[in-house]
């Protein structure tokens, strides 16, 4: 793909459709002969009767959505921003959106199509880690000290069972963000460590292999530490075995500073004997499941102990709050054996309870198309589906940098790979951007600085349609629908929708709307607030859009064109979606279905007839989707 400025009349054709998006269910209506069901009205009917699949999840951070009170900025803590954590002109510290506030803003993202709701941790967290100058704030979630309770800077309990009643009112589901992998920076080594950092032990630890030091070891006076310990292999995560290991100080000699004596919660995660105390990860080879993840205090998810623990800490948010799924951190830096003991037990509970539909996945933070990678922890590990990282990747390669469309059907013929094959690639959540990588619209521009407004705009477009017309179930981070652009990862992607006093963020370029992070970004009149909205009523409606089996129909090896079938062989139909990511339009015939011989028009415009039986002749237009339907019934 050559980056450049799209023809006049592609350009047009583009822009004039995300201009009368807002009216794409009315043009449904009239081209097809279907009553297109509102995405609104299809989430009224009761969550049973939903399937994972037919889930479109919006993803937040609490505390840059909305502040809907201003009273808990400061966590009820005093004593400034290196101990509250709360300074608004910081994209490191809290900036004062909650609970509260999120729950009254349900009405725009339930507008927005969504059908559930996953948000970062809300767990309480410590207020404030780091060295002297580089101190940042748990705002995110994940540095946990309370695993028990509500981060008092976005709320308290009662605010998060609000919010789980309203949006289950409206018929949407909530998924809670959790961590079994590590706590907040609280434990230090006394060999690298400043015990007066008042933020908590930070500094880096070179990691120490068990290789180089073993669980047992002899002390100076000849004695045997944690005798007769045999490992943490797993055919001894035994409480026998792990009885025997009595004292933590196998690699280097732990402590907790005195500030921070038993600030975790439950009590006995202040025990360092259920940590691996052994230093930093690189995320390269023992370490990956042995090491601290940036400093935060690494669990021994090998321990029966931290096991049980963990299962009956979540196990309490489900019948307390009667959410409806789990979205697991760091999941490839947690033993399998955990997940195969973690998975089941909560499941079992959450069915228990009649939450039938409790849905679970994993982040496997992979870089690149590797499927594999992904499928290996529904398989060995157990757990249920994985965030789809391999999809972003792909969706990536098609639409910034130009890639063939060939490289989206290697990714789906991996489908077979994970556990149950199709049946479990449909449950995959599959998103654009996050709040770790950073946001698709950035991912163009950085890539693209030349690439004019109006193109990068239908670029981002086209994307969510790949991701939600396509398997799996669409993620939308926060903001992009708001044209958000983010000049990077992480906290770089982390922007207010409400008022920012953030200078990072209020500089950005924002796509299609001259508004700043500066000013409260609820539009929705926005065109990919509409794009998306009508993709949504499209996919809710469509049987075939969310459960049908996928059948890759035209994979280009040099140009950037990619067309899929999805089919509904039970209720006899078949929906043909082609993207188009080049600039200039695309004329192709695929295969279809040899009972498809008429078809109406979802999206773009598309022949009333196919060519022959069995073949289809598309023309698509410059970085657009064309979607069309055909009902050939059933005998």
């Amino acid at each position: 793909m050559v980056a450049r400025k799209i023809s006049l009349g592609a350009s047009l054709l583009t822009l004039g459709a995300l201009a009368a998006v807002s009216a794409c269910t009315a043009a449904l209506e009239e081209e097809s002969g279907i009553q297109v069901l509102p995405a609104a009205e299809a989430q009224a009917k009761p969550k049973e009767d939903r399937r994972i699949e037919d889930e479109i999840i919006y993803f937040v951070l609490p505390d840059r959505f909305e502040n809907g009170d201003t009273s808990n900025d400061r966590g009820g803590i005093d004593g400034g921003r290196l101990k509250d954590g709360f300074d608004p002109t910081d994209f490191g510290f809290y900036h004062g959106g909650d609970l509260k506030g999120l729950t009254q803003r349900l009405d725009y993202i339930q507008g927005l199509g969504m059908t559930a709701i996953w948000l970062t941790p809300i767990f309480e967290n410590n207020p404030v880690q780091g060295p002297e100058g580089l101190e940042s704030s748990g705002y995110h979630g994940y540095w946990i000290t309370d695993f028990t309770n509500v981060d008092p800077h976005i709320g308290t309990r009662e605010d998060f069972k609000t919010f789980v009643d309203a949006a289950h009112a409206r018929g949407m589901k909530v998924y809670m963000d959790i961590i079994t992998n590590h706590t907040a920076d609280i434990i230090g080594y006394r060999e690298c460590h400043d015990p007066e950092v008042t933020g908590g032990p930070t500094f880096r630890c070179d990691y120490r292999y068990i290789g180089d030091y073993p669980w047992t070891r002899r002390a100076s006076d000849g004695a045997e530490i944690n005798a007769g310990f045999l490992g943490d292999d797993a055919v001894h995560q035994t409480q026998e075995n792990f009885a025997k290991l009595e004292e933590a100080t196998w690699a280097y000699t732990p402590f907790v500073p005195e500030q921070f004596e038993g600030v975790k919660v439950p009590e006995w995660l202040n025990d360092p004997i259920y940590y691996h105390n052994r230093g930093d990860t690189d995320f390269i080879d023992e370490d990956s499941l042995y090491g601290d993840f940036a400093g935060l205090d690494d669990l021994n998810t090998a321990h029966p102990r931290v096991v049980e623990g963990m299962i009956d800490i979540y196990k309490d948010w489900i019948t307390t709050y009667n959410v409806d799924g789990f979205r697991i951190d760091t999941a490839k830096h947690v033993r399998d054996e955990f997940w195969q003991a973690f998975a089941p037990a909560i499941l079992e509970h959450a069915d228990g309870l009649g939450i039938d539909h409790f849905h679970m996945f994993g982040e496997v933070y992979v870089d690149g198309q590797k499927p594999q990678h992904l499928a290996r922890f529904t398989t060995a590990a157990g757990l249920p589906t994985v965030l789809d990282f391999a999809f972003q990747s792909s969706a990536r390669a098609l639409i910034v940098d130009g890639k063939p469309g060939l490289h989206m059907d290697e990714l789906y013929r991996a489908d077979v790979i994970y556990k149950n094959g199709a049946e479990t690639a449909r449950q995959l959540p599959t998103f654009l951007g996050n709040h770790d990588m950073g946001r698709f619209a950035g991912f163009l521009r950085e890539t693209h600085p030349e690439m004019s407004d109006d193109e990068l705009l239908a670029r981002v477009r086209l994307a969510n349609a790949l991701m939600f017309f396509g398997r799996g179930v669409p993620t939308v981070y926060y903001g992009d629908e708001q044209g958000f652009v983010s000049d990077g990862g992480d906290r770089l992607a982390r922007e207010n929708m409400f008022p920012s006093q953030t200078d990072l963020y209020n500089d950005n370029d924002l796509i299609a709307t001259d508004a700043t992070t500066a000013e409260s970004n609820f539009d929705t009149s926005h065109p990919l607030y509409l794009a998306i909205k009508s993709f949504a009523d499209i996919r809710t409606h469509e049987t075939a859009l969310r459960r049908g089996e996928q059948i890759t129909r035209f994979a280009h090896r040099e140009n950037s064109v990619f067309a899929f079938s999805r089919i509904d062989y039970e209720a006899g139909t078949e929906v043909v979606v082609a993207i188009n990511a080049e600039t200039s339009e695309q004329k192709i015939n695929i295969a279809v279905d040899g009972r498809s011989e008429v078809f109406s028009v979802l999206l773009g415009a598309c022949a009333v007839n196919a060519t022959a039986p069995g073949s289809y002749a598309l023309r698509v237009p410059a970085l657009d989707v064309v979607v069309c339907k055909s009902e050939f019934g059933v005998e």
